[in-house]
């Protein structure tokens, strides 16, 4: 066994297609602008959850791939969602993170909107009388909205099949835990990366990292016997991973996890999750539930989004042990997401440059254990939008080497 000379190094790996993926799916423009516009462009997208905006006028600005956005629940008590730009000179309009109006004002001319989206008032409007704007036709950009399970989901395409279409069942895992309880987003915190954004979404596909985490050699890895745990795959390379009963009690200053905390239809020492392609995913540990979303700011920066759920109003020493749960794994200082945006941000380094040329994903238990099929039925899916062989991504599908 010998080190490899630069031809073996970026030789593709002697394995089945599906099995490795190019370095230069992180690092390529055209790639990128492509990702933009077939995936970004088309998918829908889990933007907020509706305990965000739970009164009428309540508005929540997002980012959606350099798309600014302005989730806002409507005197009707629908929510809805606008591209965040004005109409007049395409100046951005709400810049705060969230809040409650009945009026939404730029402050370049003082054109506002309401909460429908319609143009309400432009200053001296008699001034456009020869051009025959009218306000009328000056309101904001609709974006398509759908509610599931609490979750609210956007898409730019205004022909997309339905939410229900597009995520299969995927969620059905959730049913109890998001359809059965008064939930509310209780932990928010964000991120910059220093990577694409594929490297974070391929932190929740990879079970095989689980080695990475000091905390889950100690909880996780000793919970069971590897082949009880299942990927169940859906289309749109949506994915489910459970069977796993974490034990915390074997990690010194952690307790078993009380029934009394535990959300409905989850066991106290449950974690399952669902990966929703192409960038979300949601998280159940017992007694909490983390939603995670990531959205590219260029090919090498992201914004990854962390939310926890918790009942409304719960008591106040129940809502602190629940937030104490949350916060051993999954807050900013937490063991385990910390961990994850180091390994994010080392794959970059390795990428950026070229010195890595490819990553393997060829791990195959069965479906169980730690199967990188998630990993490859992802990438699968991301062929099939993008026209692109994930191991050759400058190539097209059925084009000549």
């Amino acid at each position: 066994m010998t080190a490899r000379n630069a031809t073996d190094w970026e030789k593709a790996p002697a394995m089945p297609a599906g099995h490795f993926v190019s370095g230069r799916v992180y690092t390529d423009d055209a790639v990128f602008a492509d990702e933009k516009a077939r995936i970004f462009g088309k998918i829908w997208h889990l933007a907020c959850h509706e305990s965000e905006v739970p009164n009428a006028y309540d508005f929540r600005a997002v980012d959606y791939a350099g798309i600014p956005l302005i989730v806002v629940r409507g005197r009707d008590g629908m929510v809805r969602t606008f591209i965040n730009v004005c109409s007049h000179r395409g100046a951005k309009i709400v810049n705060e993170p969230s809040g409650n109006a009945k009026r939404f004002t730029c402050f370049y001319h003082l054109w506002s909107y309401d909460d429908r989206g319609a143009c309400i008032d432009i200053p001296r409007a008699e001034g456009y009388a020869q051009s025959g704007l009218r306000k009328e036709d000056a309101g904001l950009r609709a974006v398509r909205t759908e509610i599931h399970l609490g979750l609210v989901f956007i898409t730019l395409d205004d022909n997309a099949a339905p939410l229900a279409d597009f995520l299969d069942g995927a969620l059905t895992a959730f049913d109890d835990v998001l359809g059965r309880g008064d939930l509310e987003v209780f932990h928010y915190h964000s991120a910059v990366l220093d990577a694409n954004w594929k490297a974070w979404q391929e932190t929740n596909l990879d079970i095989y990292h689980e080695f990475m985490h000091v905390l889950l050699r100690r909880t996780q890895l000793t919970a069971g016997r590897m082949d009880e745990r299942a990927v169940t795959l859906y289309r749109n390379a949506h994915a489910l991973s459970s069977g796993l009963k974490a034990k915390y009690e074997n990690y010194a200053g952690m307790q078993a996890r009380p029934d009394a905390l535990t959300l409905p239809g989850i066991a106290p020492d449950d974690f399952f999750y669902v990966n929703l392609f192409p960038n979300a995913s949601l998280l159940a540990r017992g007694t909490v539930i983390r939603i995670d979303t990531v959205t590219p700011i260029d090919a090498r920066r992201c914004l990854v989004e962390w939310r926890g759920l918790a009942p409304r109003g719960e008591p106040g020493a129940a809502r602190l042990l629940r937030m104490r749960h949350h916060n051993q794994y999954w807050g900013p200082f937490g063991r385990n997401v910390p961990e994850d945006a180091f390994a994010v941000e080392a794959c970059e380094k390795g990428f950026a440059g070229g010195g890595a040329a490819f990553q393997i994903i060829a791990r195959e238990e069965n479906m169980s254990a730690q199967d990188d099929g998630m990993l490859r039925a992802w990438y699968a899916e991301w062929a099939r939008r993008m026209d692109r062989l994930p191991g050759d991504p400058v190539r097209r599908e059925g084009e000549g080497s």
